[in-house]
């Protein structure tokens, strides 16, 4: 095991040369202090034509921002709100991926990886360190990157899974600073209902997927009563820990990983952090294992859910995009989709309000142009709103269009009915569901 030499994170980033592909730790881990370090650089004409990459990051992103153009260039596998406006404007892109791929991206040398910046643990008594909040892609970044700067945090919580060792870190800085937090989303009336509907669809010893958000956390809520559920997923937040806490998330019947909660990147309160820092009880594991639908499968009764932007009468389902205008990512939604329904009992659920903010309905005879499909028909299974559940598999398109209209805002359906009606033609009326 090496001796760890620290050095200042100024030093650090002079081991990124222009032209560079640069790995960025995501979410609540990003690396802050290398950034605002590499910004003194560029902004001194030392270095240009950067490459970002990285799941969804929390806090300023510097590297999309408009007055860095031609030094830095963002390539996320994820459009968080921090970035979203600059790729839509172009100054950043948008790299899609499933995000259970996305290490393949660095194994493969699809994607070059030059340097990765990341935050880790203190190291234990054997010299490995933890990355904590975000193992996901950037455990692969670190087994491929040429250099790696690893900034060293006391707040980054030991979280027990895929671990690295000191001898695969370059470049060493210290720097204790508490993790960015999301507190919980209080659910409204809506989302109440919309958890209520999905909750109903979850039997005891189910085993979950589910992110962050009002809705995660209204189906949290209405799970309470539940029992002996388990947790395999690409991300938890607050409403898992309050079901983890209540002993209904035990783990207990799951195949694989029992009496273990498994994820891969984490965005919450810093009782979460404190949660999984030395708890044997949950493992971080990197995206290629959370995310593969085969080792997804293994556990029965594996329910997959997710949400969507709009889902089109066929059920096509649109979740990184409004239109042409990208809002989020692929993410893992067709890993866990895939994963559930292979899983014995398992459900995949997409469960979203049956309107926009401002009224539309999100329920639609055709996607709006340019919307990208991120679960194809053939994949849409359980479709949930404040209005119902339905079940697509197995149903015609029109059929499926039938059922689409029976849990749309009920101010809409007249309206979609007819365009269901010009689309398949007079016999579309003989359906009954």
């Amino acid at each position: 095991m090496k001796s760890i030499h620290f050095v200042s994170a100024e030093e650090a980033v002079k081991a990124v040369k222009s032209h560079d592909h640069i790995h960025l730790s995501g979410v609540a881990a990003t690396p802050i202090i290398l950034l605002d370090a590499l910004k003194l650089r560029a902004d001194a004409g030392e270095v240009e034509d950067l490459h970002f990459h990285h799941f969804h990051t929390e806090g300023p992103a510097i590297y999309s921002q408009p007055e860095y153009d031609g030094k830095f260039f963002d390539q996320g596998f994820f459009v968080g709100p921090n970035v979203r406006a600059n790729v839509n404007a172009g100054y950043a892109d948008y790299l899609p991926v499933h995000l259970g791929e996305s290490q393949k991206l660095y194994r493969s040398g699809a994607l070059p990886c030059d340097v990765a910046m990341i935050q880790v643990s203190l190291p234990d008594e054997n010299g490995r360190v933890s990355l904590g909040t975000s193992v996901d892609a950037t455990y692969a970044a670190v087994e491929c990157a040429k250099t790696v700067i690893a900034v060293v945090n006391k707040y980054v919580p030991f979280a027990y899974g895929d671990l690295i060792s000191v001898d695969d870190i370059d470049i060493f800085v210290e720097h204790n600073e508490k993790l960015i937090t999301k507190g919980f989303a209080e659910p409204n009336e809506t989302e109440k209902l919309i958890g209520k509907n999905c909750a109903e669809l979850v039997p005891d010893g189910a085993c979950l997927q589910m992110g962050i958000g009002a809705l995660p956390n209204a189906l949290a809520i209405q799970l309470l009563d539940h029992k002996n559920l388990g947790l395999h997923t690409e991300m938890f937040a607050d409403g898992i820990l309050k079901l983890i806490k209540a002993g209904v998330v035990n783990n207990t019947a799951k195949k694989i990983d029992v009496g273990q909660s498994v994820a891969s990147f984490l965005l919450g309160s810093e009782d979460v952090y404190n949660y999984i820092d030395h708890n044997p009880a949950v493992a971080m594991k990197e995206i290629k294992y959370t995310n593969d639908p085969w080792i997804i499968a293994q556990n029965p009764n594996m329910m997959a859910i997710n949400s969507a932007t709009e889902v089109d009468f066929t059920g096509q389902i649109s979740a990184d995009s409004i239109g042409t205008r990208i809002f989020s990512g692929t993410g893992g939604q067709l890993d866990f989709v895939k994963g559930a329904t292979m899983s014995e009992g398992g459900k995949s659920i997409t469960a979203f309000a049956s309107r926009t903010k401002t009224g539309k309905s999100k329920i639609v005879p055709l996607l709006n142009p340019g919307a990208g499909v991120v679960t194809p028909r053939a994949d849409a299974h359980y479709i949930v709103t404040e209005w119902g559940a339905v079940d697509l598999w197995g149903k015609s398109l029109q059929e499926r269009a039938k059922l689409m209209i029976s849990i749309a805002h009920p101010d809409d359906r007249e309206e979609l009915d007819r365009a269901a009606f010009e689309r398949f033609g007079p016999h579309y009326h003989n359906f009954s569901i």
